[in-house]
């Protein structure tokens, strides 16, 4: 918890103790900045759902009419602007609850409700009951979940939006039979619940696991090495968050020691499958192109011999029996039928589509190969 005691007895050292014109300058400056921060602030919290809270509207909000969370922090805390996330989860949980306010005081700010209140550290979470205006602790954890299941204990129903994943959850039960299946490249993440690195790392695994939602033969995968102790234990796991590759060949689990970022840990994928996924789900530029069939479309816009150039296509395609490799064919047919033209008018129809935004995630891939396929031509 972060001490009020601490900020309020800061002093400048004598060898950096500001000049009274750097001071002069300094405020210049700092309310210019002030002005600037003031005006995004204020766009910002238009979108939150936590009740700001200070001397002119506490006592109204505050009546007994309604149960009301408040949590008392400060700008300046860590852990406050760790726990912000949760709390604005937890805001939205309740917003279609009535008699349930989510509400927070900047009681750097605002002392006098901080000392009324007896906070002497933040963030300091009260709550007051429906039917009174007295102050109880709240001694509980710090998730959105904890607050939403303490909250709900009092009769309510909050219900916090979840978001689809597509990493998938491993438990003692499923491990087997999904991360030693060998027709499956598997990559997992032993983390827990409480570990800081492992809740920075969230959002970066939750965009992992979407880029290869497409990709059959791969699974992204995370296991509560907390909560299942035997698993984690076999694989040699002691500390959070530890990632493993199990490809189809090789189910010991190898470690990963790349880096954290989302492009690290797509590439990894990538070199180990041969997919060609970005960030996010897409496909690079070479994705479902085979070289052979790039050299002849080069020739073949080139107005080489065409009917020859088709003809060895047909024969590669044929030997390679994949349905892009048939594509090229398909395009060297519509280019001899409706002219050079062809390339460029398809991409543009195929971009109009994707750009309409209907089309389903499992034919996405099916369009982003045709345009590179045709931008071979």
């Amino acid at each position: 918890m972060c001490s009020l005691s601490h900020f309020q007895s800061f002093k400048y050292p004598p060898n950096l103790a500001p000049t009274p014109f750097a001071v002069m300058v300094s405020v210049k400056s700092l309310l210019f900045v002030s002005v600037v921060l003031s005006a995004f602030v204020a766009q910002c919290t238009l979108a939150s759902n936590v009740v700001e809270l200070d001397d002119s509207n506490f006592d109204d909000i505050v009546n007994g009419d309604r149960f009301v969370l408040v949590k008392f922090f400060a700008p300046w805390c860590g852990h406050c602007k760790s726990m912000a996330p949760a709390y604005e989860e937890l805001s939205d949980a309740f917003s279609h609850v009535s008699d349930v306010v989510i509400a927070e005081v900047d009681a750097d700010k605002h002392r006098d409700l901080g000392k009324r209140f007896g906070v002497s550290g933040f963030p300091t979470i009260k709550y007051f009951e429906k039917g009174s205006t007295s102050a109880s602790d709240y001694s509980g954890g710090r998730t959105a979940e904890d607050f939403l299941t303490f909250i709900n204990k009092k009769g309510f129903n909050g219900r916090i939006k979840v978001t689809p994943s597509e990493v998938v959850v491993l438990t003692e039960s499923n491990f087997e039979k999904i991360v030693m299946d060998e027709t499956k490249d598997v990559f997992v993440e032993f983390y827990a619940p409480w570990c800081g690195h492992c809740k920075s790392l969230a959002p970066t695994y939750e965009k992992f696991g979407e880029t290869f939602k497409n990709e059959k033969d791969v699974v992204i995968a995370k296991m509560d090495a907390d909560k299942f102790k035997i698993t984690p234990k076999k694989f040699g796991v002691t500390g959070f968050p530890t990632l493993k590759w199990f490809p189809k060949d090789n189910k010991d689990g190898e470690d990963y020691r790349g880096g954290r970022d989302g492009a690290d840990l797509v590439s990894f994928v990538n070199g180990k499958t041969g997919s060609k996924r970005i960030l996010g789900g897409g496909l690079t530029d070479d994705a479902g192109t085979f070289d052979e069939l790039n050299t002849l479309a080069a020739k073949f816009s080139s107005e080489e011999d065409r009917e020859a150039l088709l003809a060895e296509a047909e024969t590669i395609a044929a030997s390679l029996d994949d349905i892009f490799a048939t594509y090229y064919v398909k395009v060297m047919k519509k280019i001899i039928e409706k002219g050079n033209e062809y390339p460029a008018t398809e991409t543009a129809r195929l971009d109009r589509i994707l750009d309409g935004g209907n089309v389903k995630a499992d034919k996405l891939d099916s369009f982003i190969i045709r345009k590179n396929i045709l931008n071979k031509f």
